[in-house]
């Protein structure tokens, strides 16, 4: 089985899943209004200056971007994990790392330097001297630290896919934080505004909208891959976004500490080669191979989830934006390229949605539930699924 959620009825799920892990259209359609609107009251002005935010549950669940037929659920889940700190005045505003032109100068060196350093590692590959231990620090490195972006920042913080223990859900931070794909805060902020207006204006990153033809379609690709990086003026306002990880002091540490975490990412690798190795140059190409070449390799297989992912593929779900599942992006992506998966179900624990689909992310989450790690972990039901198929899908 590759699919972590397999297809299946309904009805052959456990009584504890039909009472609260799959999601059917009842549950979508007759959430209440009363505790949804309540909602609003997680960020400032969401009445009149949030078109297609995550807390307008009533209006997204009847006529939403299209991203958003889980909306009640999920925001009911967002502001009950902001309302104590909202109530108390615990949650706080909080403001970027660093000044614009600094951010932008460190973004480029974050995005120049692994290429650069990608040269080195082909040269050595080249002249035969990559070792097998070169290769176990590499895998070692970019496999937990991807789950911590696809399953901690991605349907863990950013969709509230499932539920976990907090030292859990810290640690899926680090992970993720080790990345170097932006603080955690940044990051599930761009990433739910890129759902609320998906492929429209408003998006950080679509791939669509810059021009016709071949150089409109080039000058969009580039855009959704790297171009959004530097583009000050797209970035979402973390308020509004993600007040309820704002009044999370385990996520608020993770965040407030990106420098700490980003470098121990690096020095993780660094450490192993010279215990492996023996050697501080053993140490440097450890940190070469399971540092800077898995920097690369992970940051531009997340850039393509939103370039490539939005642009080609195929799409077997009905949205309303131009996502797309790509097939073979999803071993190196663990399961974010069934991308068209994810927008029509975003809050589906699992984006391989047939025994096919590799999802490495959902098989991990689903060991965590099996083990008692994880619970409330979202499926969507047979039902759910065949209302938005595409006859073509």
């Amino acid at each position: 089985m590759l699919s972590a959620e397999p297809p299946r009825s309904a009805d052959s799920a456990t009584p504890e899943q039909q009472g609260s892990n799959i999601i059917t259209e009842p549950s979508l359609t007759k959430s209440s209004p009363a505790r949804s609107r309540e909602g609003a009251g997680c960020a400032p002005a969401l009445a009149e200056d949030a078109p297609g935010h995550f807390e307008e549950a009533p209006a997204l669940a009847e006529d939403a971007p299209g991203h958003f037929e889980e909306a009640p659920a999920l925001a009911e889940a967002v502001c009950e994990a902001a309302a104590p700190a909202m109530r108390s005045g615990t949650a706080r505003d909080h403001e970027q790392a660093f000044p614009p032109l600094l951010d932008q100068a460190i973004t480029a060196l974050i995005t120049v330097l692994p290429l650069l350093l990608l040269g080195v590692a082909a040269w050595q590959a080249w002249n035969r001297e990559l070792r097998f231990e070169d290769v176990v620090i590499f895998a070692a490195m970019y496999v937990p630290v991807g789950l911590g972006v696809t399953v901690g920042f991605h349907r863990l913080l950013t969709h509230r896919s499932f539920e976990t223990r907090p030292w859990l859900r810290g640690l899926f931070a680090i992970l993720g934080t080790m990345a170097i794909e932006g603080p955690v805060i940044e990051w599930v902020t761009t990433h739910r505004k890129h759902h609320a207006f998906s492929d429209r204006p408003g998006d950080p990153h679509s791939p669509h909208g810059r021009g016709d033809g071949v150089k409109g379609a080039l000058r969009g690709l580039l855009h959704a891959h790297v171009g959004w990086l530097f583009a000050r003026g797209d970035r979402s306002e973390h308020a509004r976004y993600a007040r309820d990880l704002l009044a999370d002091p385990i996520i608020m540490f993770v965040n407030d500490t990106f420098v700490v975490w980003s470098l121990l990412g690096l020095a993780i690798p660094f450490l192993l080669g010279l215990l492996i190795g023996g050697t501080v140059d053993a140490g440097l190409t450890g940190l070469l191979w399971g540092g800077a070449v898995r920097m690369f390799l992970l940051h531009h297989v997340t850039y393509s989830i939103n370039s490539l992912c939005h642009y080609f593929g195929r799409r077997r779900y009905a949205t309303r934006d131009q996502s797309r599942n790509l097939a073979w992006l999803a071993p190196l992506s663990l399961g974010e390229a069934w991308h068209n998966n994810h927008h029509a179900f975003p809050t589906s624990a699992f984006h391989g949605m047939r025994r096919a689909e590799l999802d490495i992310s959902g098989l991990v989450i689903l060991a965590l539930e099996r083990v008692g790690a994880v619970w409330d972990v979202k499926r969507i039901s047979d039902d759910r699924r065949a209302k938005k198929a595409l006859a073509s899908g």
